[in-house]
């Protein structure tokens, strides 16, 4: 479906206008030409749309339409495409989206929030009408992950997806490792510099990263969206003891969003795990995004940059813009909607690999041999166990490392010391990335 011959504009709606939507705005300008010569076409944006009028974002607007109600925007004749960047699962950019594709409009989004809980709805109606479902943006920013798993690697059966989708847990674990710092504080700091937000909390939550992981999975294995089997664990519980602990190990504490598939079904899960030194996650510091992907016939595929921003989410966003112009698309979720398979959840407890325990403990004789027989019932073999000095409340850390098992046994053991006044709070609990 390549149109090698147009010369008409492609133009654009622009419904949000925040940092991204700013960013977009600069791009088409600054680079028009080469913008133009790559989709055979200029691409004019024609109309815009934001909750504030007169909100200084950095940005001459004056060009523009400005347009108050954003529902006039999929009926109109001299719109071809609309760009969505107002974010949030439902509301205002589900009826906005809906809206265009039931007119034939095609659609670009960076919302991976809407994607996650309504795309396979979304990707029916695009395939219906003939039309582009784009989304380059709505999974780590700027890297082409999505034409990747889409285009790239359409050839392979994808065994495993994984990566670090979500920059602020990045940022905010690469610093309290560098620099010995608590949680809270690079937190704060974190909000201070723009990268969390007032409420951090669907990026410290793993929320965000469960978002992105599900798109992935879709797309990787074939498989339905299925954000409700995601089993989500954020960092707000990682301290810096654990990061020591693993650095000593030879391990790096990352936030991993890991999808497999296989015949026990789709397992999906984003949780704090200890990476490797030797593995390529390891060493992506900062706010970086990486993906992995391991196919059949491709090997490992490795997918790294910046994952958020104005720059990397505007340039996916235009990239998008690029293929509609060339009428370069096809099935939003890389094949038919009723060809995607329906995978039940897979059973974690059945995964074999090695864990990490921290638990703050009371400081008294016994209580190393309490959690030890513990263990040892739920079945869960001690590879390591290291305990620290006590603290100002006679409490001490105690970190152990497993033997490859059962998870289930993993969690045997908590159940089992749940209620031991031995143990102060909530044991911390990350598995080992192999």
């Amino acid at each position: 479906m390549t149109n090698l011959h147009r010369h008409a504009p492609l133009r654009v709606a622009l419904v949000g206008l925040g940092t991204v939507g700013g960013g977009v705005i600069r791009l088409l300008q600054t680079n028009a030409d080469l913008i133009a010569r790559r989709a055979g076409c200029p691409i004019q944006i024609v109309a815009i749309s934001a909750r504030d009028r007169n909100k200084d974002r950095g940005v001459d607007l004056s060009p523009y339409e400005w347009v108050d109600d954003m529902t006039t925007l999929p009926g109109r004749e001299d719109v071809d495409v609309v760009v969505e960047l107002i974010g949030g699962a439902d509301g205002p950019a589900l009826t906005l989206a809906r809206q265009c594709l039931a007119a034939g409009k095609p659609f670009v989004t960076a919302n991976k929030a809407m994607l996650a809980h309504h795309g396979l709805d979304l990707a029916a109606l695009a395939e219906k009408a003939g039309i582009a479902l784009k989304y380059e943006a709505a999974v780590a920013g700027g890297i082409p992950v999505i034409k990747g798993l889409r285009e790239g690697a359409a050839a392979n059966e994808i065994s495993r997806v994984y990566g670090i989708l979500n920059g602020t847990c990045n940022y905010i674990l690469t610093t309290m490792e560098k620099e010995g710092r608590s949680f809270d504080d690079v937190l704060k700091e974190a909000q201070e510099l723009g990268y969390a937000e007032a409420d951090p909390s669907f990026d410290i939550d793993g929320v965000d990263a469960a978002h992105k992981l599900t798109i992935l999975a879709s797309l990787a294995f074939g498989t339905e969206l299925d954000f409700g089997n995601v089993a989500v664990t954020g960092i707000r519980h990682v301290i810096a003891a654990d990061i020591a602990e693993a650095a000593a190990l030879g391990y790096r504490i990352r936030l991993v969003g890991m999808a497999e598939n296989g015949p026990g079904g789709l397992f999906q899960r984003v949780h704090p795990m200890l990476v490797p030194l030797d593995h390529p996650l390891a060493h992506v510091d900062g706010s970086l995004n990486a993906v992995v992907a391991e196919g059949n016939f491709v090997g490992r595929l490795f997918f790294q940059g910046r994952g958020a921003g104005d720059g990397p989410t505007a340039s996916a966003v235009v990239a998008d813009l690029i293929d509609v112009a060339r009428d370069e698309y096809g099935d939003a979720l890389a094949m038919p909607v009723a060809a995607l398979a329906q995978q039940p959840a897979a059973d974690a407890g059945a995964r074999i690999g090695r864990s990490y325990l921290r638990f703050k403990v009371q400081d008294r004789p016994g209580v190393l041999a309490e959690i030890a027989a513990t263990t040892r019932d739920a079945g869960v073999s001690i590879e390591s166990m290291i305990q620290r000095g006590a603290s100002h409340d006679d409490s001490v850390l105690m970190a152990i490392v497993t033997h490859a098992g059962e998870e289930r046994c993993v969690r045997s053991t908590l159940e089992r010391l749940k209620g031991s006044d031995s143990v102060l709070q909530t044991p911390m609990v990350m598995h080992i990335l192999d």
